[in-house]
């Protein structure tokens, strides 16, 4: 039986994903980087708004602060597919009492997958049941 990694539970709102998004793109950064990336006109009260998320984030573990400036600098703690599957597993928790099959199928017919994308699924399914189970 394979051993699971540890689950992340991260929920993060809209707002939040777009700082870490903004960090995803150039890492590290400055508070008023991250505003001008999501504000590209923005006012202090955007500014003001990015520091509170800033916040939010640190606190939940997903982004680091780099005090050694004068202009603190700050670098995403979680990768893009962390938090992607830490958030389609909450989807399948809550929707699917848990089973990944439903989602994964629902997303594979909704979507207009090219043969190279059908064929990269073909490759992955099959290597996954070609691994040797973990102890």
């Amino acid at each position: 039986m394979k051993k699971r990694k540890k689950r992340l539970q991260i929920e993060t709102t809209p707002a939040e994903l777009a700082v870490l998004k903004a960090l995803w793109e150039c890492d590290p950064q400055t508070i008023g980087a991250i505003a001008d990336r999501i504000y590209p006109n923005g006012t202090v009260s955007d500014y003001a708004t990015v520091q509170s998320l800033i916040v939010r984030l640190e606190k939940k573990g997903c982004i680091a602060r780099d005090r050694s400036g004068k202009a603190h600098r700050f670098s995403a703690r979680i990768a893009r597919e962390d938090l992607l599957s830490s958030q389609l597993r909450t989807v399948a928790d809550k929707l699917c009492g848990g089973a990944l099959a439903p989602l994964v199928t629902h997303l594979i017919r909704g979507a207009e997958l090219t043969p190279k994308e059908l064929g990269d699924l073909r490759n992955l399914i099959n290597q996954m049941e070609n691994e040797p189970p973990e102890k």
